[in-house]
């Protein structure tokens, strides 16, 4: 895929990237992840594209056509730079990248309750390896009934981070 697909997309991944500042390779890291870079890909969920971008995300972004590479690619990486924006810019990198990168997957509002309940027991907010270890909380009722976002899916984050980070480590 590195040889066959990337080929067809990596433009639209560097000039997506190059609009919102970020490495085009993490990017596109992250849409193999999300499709294969498949533009069709459609998930049970009813997500769709190589971004794999929700109706509503998509409308937001000003993606007419979620099928479409070009669109798909700029919108999620539109997406991606203001779930980052979002995060406290007092946060350090590569921490506050791998928490967008989170919320992407799992939602802002999950993000912000990992934090939270970083903070409840005596951990770090600020720090990916702490959020990376309270996410999977988040599907345990004991935590997640005190929170306002409640139920979450929070091992699926991580290993969502994790294998973007193994992917971008490949094409780097």
């Amino acid at each position: 895929r590195l040889e066959k697909r990337l080929p067809l997309y990596r433009r639209y991944f560097e000039d997506a990237a190059g609009e919102n500042d970020l490495d085009w390779k993490l990017v596109a890291a992250q849409a193999y992840q999300e499709s294969h870079w498949n533009p069709k890909a459609r998930s049970f969920t009813g997500v769709r594209g190589i971004m794999m971008l929700t109706l509503k995300t998509a409308r937001h972004m000003g993606v007419k056509n979620r099928l479409d590479p070009e669109q798909s690619i700029l919108g999620g990486t539109r997406y991606l730079a203001q779930l980052y924006d979002k995060i406290d810019g007092h946060v350090p990198e590569p921490d506050r990248l791998f928490m967008a990168l989170a919320a992407y997957n799992v939602g802002w509002g999950h993000l912000e309750d990992a934090r939270e309940l970083c903070v409840r027991l005596g951990k770090n907010a600020d720090a990916w390896s702490d959020i990376r270890s309270t996410l999977p909380l988040l599907r345990l009722k004991k935590y997640y009934k005190s929170l306002p976002h409640g139920y979450a899916r929070g091992n699926e984050p991580v290993r969502y981070v994790d294998r973007i980070r193994t992917y971008h480590r490949i094409m780097v």
